[in-house]
């Protein structure tokens, strides 16, 4: 079986179990109760039917916390290689004007979807539709402590935290913000440092990342199993009322990818990169569908990388560099589903968050969107770290997981769309690329 039709079985048992526990438990309390109609207190369920509270307590939260754990447990090394890589492989000759360029484009429309998400997010309030007494039964789960609160959120507090005194500390303490600044450091100095010894430094930083990635897939693995287990423990406290809840997540999401999609990157690359949007569409359809199919940056690159040279006709050098650090580092769609995913869940948990802490949470999600990998679910512990630092339920990620795949796979849709319109904003102005014999042409093009 294929990952995403075991993934979908795991959904079904856990939310139908769930469901059909909720379901009886809930008869059981009327009957014993003589309350026939209206909703039942939480205290008269747990009274009448106390199988419901053991079995999503103490035998489906166990499991899907620790399948979230597993997760948690790789946030760290994978981060730091996948940074560390990222900016290590990029060939600094060319950082200085194309890689301004490709920064700024990233960073803008970055914000700009993480702007577009939060704004649906609390326009549509898709996790505002629970009752208090669900949200305080949800609240009295068990929780899985992904990072500390931050002491102080404001702007200053956490540009200062952005330099760790130590790194090491800053990740044992769930600093990841310090993290990934670091990460990045360290991987500018691997890319100037010359000689045999940073490049074995080099090659066991890239084994790192091969491992965390092989990890990372193994854990998925176990994705039914988890998946399964936290959803039967969500519905079986709150009923069928979480599922409405998770369809109008689905559909915040979707609304927020196409309006990004469709409207921001038509208008940049009309007036940005001077061309027609309907005919770049056109042009990249064959990526879009690769990278829908794939669910990652990273395997679409090289056809990416095909469509941007023959069907675009961008100069190798743009396309290349573009789209190398794009597919590590320009995560628009995943940087918005982030945001979006925080805020929700914020919602269904009846966490408040100000203005200002919705700022914090979109400026960490442009930032966390550069160290996340180009792979299946690479976004999933990100978004664990930000719950921990804002005290939102970790085990609420059980709902977000059981739609990830399909999400998955739009957002990554939008992610290296993204990398093409930035690859043609950046392209505008270079030098085109000299027929193959001449002397300026690119060696590597053979």
């Amino acid at each position: 079986m294929k990952p995403h039709q075991k993934m979908l079985i795991g959904i079904s048992a856990g939310a139908v179990a769930g469901l059909t526990a909720n379901a009886v438990a809930t008869a059981m309390a009327r009957s014993a109760s003589g309350i026939s109609e209206g909703p039942l207190p939480a205290a008269v369920i747990a009274q009448h039917a106390p199988w419901l509270s053991w079995a999503a307590d103490s035998v489906a939260a166990p499991v899907g916390q620790i399948f979230i754990r597993l997760l948690l447990m790789l946030v760290v090394p994978m981060l730091f290689s996948a940074l560390v890589m990222g900016v290590a492989e990029l060939d600094l000759k060319q950082v200085g004007r194309l890689g301004l360029r490709t920064l700024g484009y990233t960073v803008v429309f970055s914000a700009i979807s993480v702007l577009i998400g939060l704004l649906l997010v609390n326009a549509i309030q898709p996790g505002a539709g629970l009752s208090d007494e669900a949200r305080a039964m949800a609240r009295g789960a068990p929780q899985v402590k992904a990072a500390p609160a931050p002491g102080e959120t404001s702007f200053g507090s956490v540009f200062v935290s952005m330099v760790p005194t130590n790194p090491l500390k800053a990740a044992a303490d769930g600093d990841f913000i310090g993290l990934i600044v670091f990460s990045l450091i360290f991987g500018m100095g691997l890319a100037l440092t010359q000689g045999e010894a940073a490049l074995r430094l080099k090659e066991t930083i890239q084994g790192l990342y091969d491992v965390m990635m092989k990890l990372i897939d193994g854990v998925l693995r176990l994705a039914p199993f988890g998946v399964a287990a936290l959803l039967f423990s969500m519905t079986a406290r709150l009923g069928l009322g979480i599922l409405a809840q998770l369809a109008a997540y689905v559909a915040t999401v979707l609304l927020a990818l196409g309006l990004h999609m469709f409207v921001v990157y038509s208008l940049s690359v009309r007036f940005l990169g001077g061309r027609n949007p309907i005919q770049f569409f056109r042009d990249i359809r064959l990526v879009m569908a690769t990278a829908f199919s794939t669910a990652s940056s990273s395997a679409t690159l090289p056809t990416a990388l095909k469509v941007a040279e023959e069907n675009l006709k961008l100069p190798r050098n743009v396309s290349r560099f573009v789209l190398t650090a794009g597919s590590a580092m320009n995560q628009n769609g995943t940087a918005l589903f982030e945001g979006v995913t925080v805020l929700f869940l914020a919602q269904v948990y009846g966490v408040p968050l100000s203005l200002p802490d919705q700022g914090l949470i979109m400026f960490i999600c442009i930032l966390a969107g550069i160290g996340t990998a180009g792979v299946p679910a690479g976004s999933i512990p990100v978004i664990a770290m930000i719950l921990g630092m804002f005290k939102i339920p970790v085990e609420g990620l059980g709902l977000i997981l059981g739609v990830d795949r399909f999400l998955d796979m739009c957002r990554t849709t939008l992610n290296v769309t993204g990398d093409l319109a930035a690859a043609v904003y950046v392209a505008r102005g270079e030098p085109v690329d000299r027929p193959a014999g001449e002397g300026a042409a690119d060696p590597s093009a053979s």
